[in-house]
């Protein structure tokens, strides 16, 4: 095993948003999760027709600095303007930086796992082959009692970066790549929350009908988005029980959810083909044809 070094490291982590108070994004509590490992947290806030920028203020630490941009609308294939906004934020991190922490608006760090994450910034920042690190995800679905366990979503994703402004945010933002290419990275113990699609009906389906605006023509969502004022939850293909505790800063939202969403975790939404990935992942632990948008190394 590598010694750890007893080893100075400058920390900054980065995130986009915009109208969150409107989509009920948990910004504040994703921002809190990482600010005990960042050193300094640029908040990048689009345009909104909210109190977004207010909520970013609110929050009390002098490690904030806050960015305001206006969101270019028109930036529509596949998710586009995300990747822009998010390099804005990554292009704003001081040379002085070694790593950035990259968080989304609805994704929070469980304080169980920080002192991990900081552990192996230190033991991999000198590490000329490795440009990020990779985290594990749960993704909550329905309400804060689910969380998803079939191949469509996504097991992993890079979300802390060597601090080199050649690391650009790729496609919808999702991950990173550097001059095109998939970078070099070292899975972690170490998880992200994503609590994307845990909203009360009403404001999972005003989310979904702005958000499909980043990748589609309104011509398409004139067709494929339900006029429904409330989402349904009900198509999920698969959904198991969560059994931890939730992060520290989610506590009052996981009390205060004020919907109700029930699911029979026997069922599973699929084709046999699915299936049949679906059970030998469960009995492997292997997920056969996963997407990687990264190299991952021992």
């Amino acid at each position: 095993m590598t010694e750890i070094k007893n080893k100075d490291i400058k920390v900054c982590g980065f995130t986009i948003v915009r109208n969150a108070e409107k989509f009920d994004y948990p910004v504040v509590e994703s921002i809190k999760s990482i600010l005990p490992v960042c050193d300094c947290f640029i908040v990048s806030v689009g345009n909104s027709s909210d109190r977004t920028l207010e909520m970013i203020k609110s929050i009390d630490s002098k490690k904030i600095i806050i960015m305001e941009t206006v969101w270019d609308d028109n930036l529509r294939e596949g998710g586009r303007v995300l990747a822009v906004e998010t390099n804005k934020a990554l292009d704003a991190i001081p040379d002085e930086y070694d790593w950035a922490f990259y968080i989304q608006a609805d994704e929070v760090v469980h304080e169980k796992y920080l002192d991990e994450i900081r552990k192996q910034m230190i033991r991999n920042v000198d590490d000329k082959l490795i440009e990020g690190l990779l985290l594990k995800y749960e993704h909550f679905y329905g309400s804060y009692n689910y969380v998803c366990d079939s191949r469509k979503w996504y097991r992993r994703e890079i979300r802390i970066i060597k601090n080199d402004k050649e690391i650009r945010s790729w496609g919808d933002a999702q991950g990173f790549r550097k001059n095109g290419r998939k970078l070099n990275v070292k899975l972690i113990d170490a998880c992200i929350y994503h609590y994307g699609w845990v909203k009360s009906p009403d404001k999972q389906q005003q989310k979904q009908r702005s958000f499909h605006r980043f990748w589609h023509p309104d011509e398409w969502l004139k067709t494929k988005v339900t006029p429904s004022e409330k989402y349904d939850y009900s198509g999920i293909d698969s959904i198991k029980l969560f059994e931890g505790t939730h992060p520290s800063v989610m506590q009052k939202r996981v009390e205060n959810q004020n919907w109700e969403f029930n699911f029979d975790i026997k069922m599973k939404n699929m084709n046999w083909l699915n299936k049949l990935f679906y059970f030998f992942e469960k009995l492997t632990g292997m997920r056969l044809f996963e997407y990687r948008n990264y190299n991952l190394k021992k």
